[in-house]
């Protein structure tokens, strides 16, 4: 009968220590909630059209105009090469029937290693401008970064958002919308500090 009644007062405690738990835990969940609700009614957010900011922002619209002229000048560098190239092999064609077969086969040996050379010098010409664009995209997304960090502190934002096609973001109302702000900020701050320092 006692070992009866001890296993009641067990069950009896165990259910009064799930039922504080229970408690606890409930209003630990409520808490938590009206915390987090509080929390973000504080916040202040606002969202930017990142491919606006970038493509109005004067450094990037300035370097990608080098990037452009540079890769015209490769371009017209290849294609100089190529026509050389293909002169050589036409004037191969027109006299080739008047060489040994020693020299037939040394000349063709010259101008495919020519060849070779020619797509090779394309292919690091191709490389060296995508490692340029690369190289400009993060240079800027570091200097948009850095300048929203500031807009944010100075605005009293807590958390500012990328707008792009496709995104996380589907639908911000206009007031909220800091774009043509950032833009006109960026390109004030770049005004003041020259091209190639502007990290």
């Amino acid at each position: 009968m006692k070992k009866g009644f001890k296993f009641l007062g067990v069950l009896g405690l165990a259910s009064v220590l799930f039922y504080a738990c229970d408690q606890k835990t409930a209003g630990t969940e409520t808490a938590a909630s009206g915390e987090s609700s509080k929390v973000s009614g504080d916040f202040k957010i606002a969202y930017v059209y990142t491919d606006s900011v970038i493509n109005k922002y004067d450094y990037f619209v300035k370097k990608s105009e080098e990037l452009t002229d540079k890769g015209k000048k490769f371009e017209g560098d290849l294609q100089s090469r190529a026509r050389g190239f293909e002169q050589e092999v036409s004037n191969f064609q027109q006299t080739g029937g008047n060489m040994t077969p020693n020299q037939q086969r040394a000349k063709q040996e010259e101008l495919m290693k020519k060849e070779q050379n020619l797509v090779t010098y394309r292919d690091n010409l191709m490389q060296e401008l995508s490692v340029d664009e690369a190289n400009l995209y993060n240079e800027v997304y570091e200097q948009v970064q850095k300048y929203l960090k500031t807009y944010a502190e100075q605005n009293e934002l807590d958390l500012i958002l990328s707008y792009t096609r496709g995104g996380a973001v589907w639908y911000g109302v206009d007031a909220l919308d800091v774009t043509t702000s950032v833009i006109d900020g960026l390109n004030q701050e770049y005004a003041k500090t020259p091209a190639d320092s502007a990290k």
